[in-house]
């Protein structure tokens, strides 16, 4: 195994996936009253160089992460995020998160893509990392379920 990598997950929502691409790009400081993982979010989203901090919940331990918003495409509904400081960067050298919505008539995906770079041969790939951005998908889902 080398020391870059990507990882990819796919989730289907029940809502539109406008509304999941806008929260992603412009109101992030909505997350935590949806998911609770996400414990509290400063900065604004909606431009790219945007900085967003979060603190949130990762394997039963709160952490933070300092990311920014490195590009928007609001045709193909994608939001591309790059920690720049906190927890994560202990284990890897760079990280980045992509959220992209694919709708397809009734059927509205999240696919969200982790690409990433190891400090060391020891550390394991972000597989818990993508399963909490996986659950916190869901946790949106069954929020605007109950609307």
């Amino acid at each position: 195994m080398g020391l870059k990598g990507k990882v990819v997950g796919q989730v289907e929502i029940s809502f539109h996936g406008d509304i999941y691409h806008e929260i992603f790009r412009e109101r992030p400081h909505h997350l935590p009253s949806m998911c609770s993982a996400i414990h509290s979010i400063e900065g604004q989203g909606g431009t790219v160089g945007s900085t967003i901090t979060l603190i949130f919940t990762h394997e039963g331990k709160t952490k933070m992460a300092e990311d920014v918003i490195e590009a928007i495409d609001d045709e193909k509904k994608l939001v591309k995020f790059r920690v720049v400081k906190g927890d994560i960067l202990e284990s890897y050298k760079s990280f980045s998160l992509t959220c992209q919505v694919h709708s397809n008539d009734d059927d509205h995906f999240v696919t969200w893509t982790l690409e990433y770079e190891k400090l060391s041969e020891e550390i394991p790939e972000p597989l818990s990392y993508l399963q909490t951005i996986l659950d916190i998908t869901k946790e949106m889902e069954d929020h605007h379920a109950k609307k």
